[in-house]
């Protein structure tokens, strides 16, 4: 597979003012890298987790006049859509690339999948990487690293994610834009394989 990584060029797409030039930016640059991907990374989930993953690149569709600050393509067992149901995700802020397992505040087993998290906290807490992060809310760009979460904060968002209906988790990591893998398409292909493999306990505890 060819694919050449990524540049300082598309993650400055979200310094474009504008709606329509900042989204023929994201089409032009950005989504052709998101093709690839999908093309890719549906079998690659399907053969890991046992399941047909489908890609969902975002559109942004309803947007009338405020740009998009970030994009993504997602991956679910959904053809029609994901946000109802555990995915994982490949994106970029104008920061950094993301890659997550996610449950957002769609997803109807959030409750059922927090509640299982909390059985499995102290599992949880050895088996997630410490340069990993969590993430409490798909719309902002800040993450937290989970070799610094102390257990009472992880448990407390975990909580959170059970009783609140709006609230969200997500997990995975965060790669900075001046990272030299991300300009190394190989080494990236490799590094987000293995970040799949690493949260897919996650989504198998999802089901």
């Amino acid at each position: 597979m060819s694919f050449n990584g990524f540049s300082t060029e598309d993650f400055d797409v979200f310094t474009i003012d504008g709606l329509p030039e900042r989204m023929e930016a994201i089409s032009s640059r950005i989504r052709p890298k998101f093709e690839v991907f999908a093309s890719y990374y549906s079998p690659f989930l399907t053969a890991v987790s046992g399941h047909e993953m489908f890609p969902h690149i975002a559109k942004h569709a309803r947007r009338t006049v405020n740009p998009p600050n970030d994009t993504w393509i997602a991956f679910s067992t959904n053809k029609r859509g994901y946000k109802m149901a555990p995915h994982f995700q490949i994106g970029l802020w104008k920061s950094h690339l993301f890659v997550w397992f996610a449950l957002i505040y769609e997803a109807k087993m959030k409750a059922t999948f927090a509640a299982k998290l909390l059985e499995n906290l102290d599992q949880l807490k050895n088996q997630i990487p410490a340069d990993f992060v969590w993430s409490w809310d798909h719309m902002s760009p800040e993450a937290f690293s989970h070799g610094a979460l102390a257990e009472s904060d992880l448990r407390k968002a975990i909580q959170r994610v059970k009783d609140v209906k709006k609230a969200e988790i997500l997990c995975g990591i965060n790669i900075d834009r001046s990272d030299p893998i991300l300009a190394d398409g190989n080494k990236l292909i490799e590094k987000i394989e293995t970040t799949f493999e690493t949260i897919m306990p996650l989504y198998e505890l999802s089901l």
